[in-house]
């Protein structure tokens, strides 16, 4: 069996969202919901998608999900990214590391910052999304 990885992804690859599909078409499942460890921030990149950063200090747990991906699929799902996604490692509450979908610093830049809601679709669920 081709090897797999859990992955977590705190924006529009969540479920019924609009990239969702690009996890499903590479064969990912759905395990569980979770949060960071305290020690990331979130801003709104144009209210399309947020963009996670893990900080020093004044950090937030950042909702988010994880999925099981084919290591093969992990390529495709990252090229469809917006530009200035990456993949990284990201601690859960558990401290479990796991790979998961950051934002570069300078994608932030200018951009609302959006960590008190704790989460995309508590920033969206508050009718602050424009999209």
């Amino acid at each position: 069996m081709a090897e797999e990885i859990k992955l977590a992804v705190n924006g529009t690859l969540m479920q019924g969202l609009a990239l969702n599909p690009n996890l499903l078409k590479v064969g990912a499942s759905f395990l569980y919901e979770t949060v960071t460890t305290p020690d990331y921030r979130l801003w709104s990149i144009g209210d399309r998608h947020p963009a996670m950063v893990r900080v020093s200090s004044g950090g937030v747990a950042v909702a988010l999900e994880v999925w099981q991906i084919p290591a093969a699929g992990l390529v495709q799902v990252l090229l469809q990214e917006p530009p200035g996604l990456s993949i990284g490692k990201v601690t859960l509450a558990t401290g479990e590391t796991v790979l998961g979908v950051l934002g570069e610093p300078v994608l932030c830049e200018g951009q609302p910052e959006i960590s008190a809601y704790g989460g995309w679709r508590a920033y969206r669920a508050n009718g602050c999304d424009r999209s």
